[in-house]
């Protein structure tokens, strides 16, 4: 399904009207009847109940409005709050507000002590709150008026129903600057919006319900949105079956150049996640004081010695040229988990990653190695798919973490197309996004998953993928098989699961997705998924 941004939801309501001939106040009735419904479904009957209907001045408080009418049409006992002035109110949202008037229901606006004692009064009996103050036209700080309704609403902890955000989340980023309302179910209208899937908004939305209340599905469905989520049939004609006549030359030779005294767990974990993702053939090249330790750990795996420096890191033209000569029998190269930050073995992967014909994953220690100077990523052969975490992406960036938590969609956006990569950025809500822009989110995952290790088993998972489905589509097949296992070790382990368990998991989760193929009568992919021009880009500057 795709998402909207503020300025795409904008768009095709415009469309809508200009183009289709699709009144606004059409769109506004079709979202109130929902909007009551979901009243109906979170109370389980709005008979004889006391519901609270806090509407805004624009087209929210419209729909607002018209759900008011819907339950009260329903037996519900219904009073509206205005958070503006009736004066104020936009023209379709007017006439809602005309309808309730001619219908006698009770209307107060909030001028007054007394207006706001009533408003507490009301939430504190009230069965329930319909939030209908701002949708996801806000941006920036909230008015006074606007925080102290927000507040009323989360100390009455009445059930809430928000309509399209909850009010105080941004739409694009779910930033909250102060407050914003806690609710129990979110209508988003049309598309959904990235600001429902991020952190912290993400914490205020409750259950997500989409409804493209009447909207033309041209415009939902329209290549120029960019965004959209990585849903189970999408994923799954990602993933062809396997033949019978396969061998392991045909499953993906995997080349993993990673570890260095002390962190050799990380190389082991994402050497093992390869496999377990069903690779045929991996080799994990380590510094050669480390070769022993790894190679007792891992029995279908492949080890080989690297020269390192006198320091114990990877490091030197030896080296390097070993690993080119390694990469020229491989499918994929990933180099990074454990590695360690040793100047010479940054150096050593900034030489590899540009004169390797061999397509990259870079991750964790690898990635450190271009910070600062995510340009040098441009020269690569071959587009990299880079998997950072926060941190990582906020070095690359040259930015604060708390920064690019507000603006991490546009940042991964950039950072894709300035740099010809592919970039894998790890949050709460995992995206990926693509040179031309396209931006996928998963919505799997889960808090046991903030563990060691989880990082380095996805980009194994990654990186075993190759051969096994297109090269561009490796990351969203990973990301949602990681993201999926990890959910399946949850159910067992919860906060107490371990990187390993992830692991363990990626084969159930492997034939749940072929299951589900095969169930559904899911065909390959017929047609690129990126086809927006994707080697036609600019550098960051």
């Amino acid at each position: 399904m795709k998402l909207g941004l503020i300025e795409d939801m904008h768009r095709i309501d415009k469309e809508a009207a200009e183009t289709y001939s699709l009144p606004e106040i059409v769109l506004m009735e079709n979202a109130g009847r929902r909007s009551a419904e979901l009243v109906m479904e979170m109370l389980g009957t709005v008979k004889g109940k006391s519901l609270c209907v806090i509407a805004g001045s624009g087209n929210n408080g419209g729909d607002a409005m018209s759900a008011a009418r819907h339950l009260a049409n329903k037996g519900a006992r219904v009073r509206v709050f205005l958070a503006g002035e009736h004066a104020h109110l936009k023209p379709s949202a007017a006439s809602m507000y005309a309808i309730l008037e001619r219908m006698g229901m009770e209307l107060h606006e909030l001028n007054s002590d007394r207006d706001w004692d009533r408003l507490h009064m009301a939430l504190k009996f009230s069965d329930g709150v319909v939030d209908g103050i701002l949708g996801t036209g806000a941006v920036g700080e909230l008015r006074k008026k606007t925080l102290r309704l927000i507040e009323e609403i989360n100390q009455s902890e009445r059930p809430v129903m928000s309509i399209d955000m909850p009010s105080g989340v941004a739409a694009d980023n779910g930033a909250v600057q102060t407050m914003a309302v806690k609710a129990c179910i979110t209508l988003s209208l049309g598309l959904i919006k990235p600001g429902q899937l991020l952190s912290p908004g993400a914490e205020h939305v409750g259950k997500l319900v989409v409804d493209d209340i009447g909207l033309p599905s041209q415009l939902l469905e329209a290549d120029r949105l960019s965004l959209q989520t990585l849903d189970k049939d999408l994923v799954a004609s990602l993933l062809p079956e396997r033949a019978r006549n396969v061998h392991k030359g045909d499953c993906g030779r995997i080349l993993i150049v990673a570890g260095s005294q002390g962190m050799t767990g990380a190389a082991v974990m994402a050497a093992r996640a390869a496999l377990r993702i069903g690779a045929g053939l991996v080799t994990l090249a380590v510094p050669q004081s480390q070769q022993p330790v790894v190679a007792a750990q891992l029995q279908e795996v492949m080890t080989y010695p690297l020269p390192e420096t006198e320091t114990g890191y990877l490091g030197g033209e030896d080296a390097v040229q070993l690993v080119l000569t390694l990469a020229n029998r491989a499918d994929v190269l990933l180099m990074g988990p454990g590695l360690g930050r040793a100047a010479e073995t940054m150096e050593f992967v900034r030489l590899v990653s540009t004169r390797t014909s061999c397509r990259l994953v870079l991750d964790a220690d690898a990635l450190f190695a271009f910070a600062r100077l995510p340009e040098v990523l441009a020269e690569c052969k071959e587009r990299p798919i880079l998997t950072p975490h926060m941190g990582e992406l906020a070095r690359l960036m040259g930015v604060e973490v708390e920064t690019l938590k507000g603006n991490l969609v546009p940042a991964a956006q950039k950072l894709a197309k300035g740099c010809k990569t592919v970039v894998v950025a790890k949050s709460d809500r995992t995206l990926i996004a693509y040179p031309d822009g396209e931006v996928f989110f998963s919505n799997l995952g889960n808090p046991g998953m903030a563990t060691a290790g989880a990082g380095d088993v996805l980009a194994g998972t990654v990186a075993g993928l190759a051969s096994q489905t297109e090269v561009d589509f490796m990351p969203l097949l990973g990301t949602y098989l990681h993201g999926r296992a990890g959910d399946l070790a949850y159910e067992e382990r919860g906060d107490g699961l371990v990187a390993g368990d992830i692991i363990e998991n990626l084969p159930q989760a492997r034939r749940e997705l072929l299951a589900w193929r095969k169930e559904k009568g899911i065909k390959d992919i017929e047609r690129r998924l990126f086809s927006k021009g994707i080697d036609n880009v600019t550098f960051l500057t």
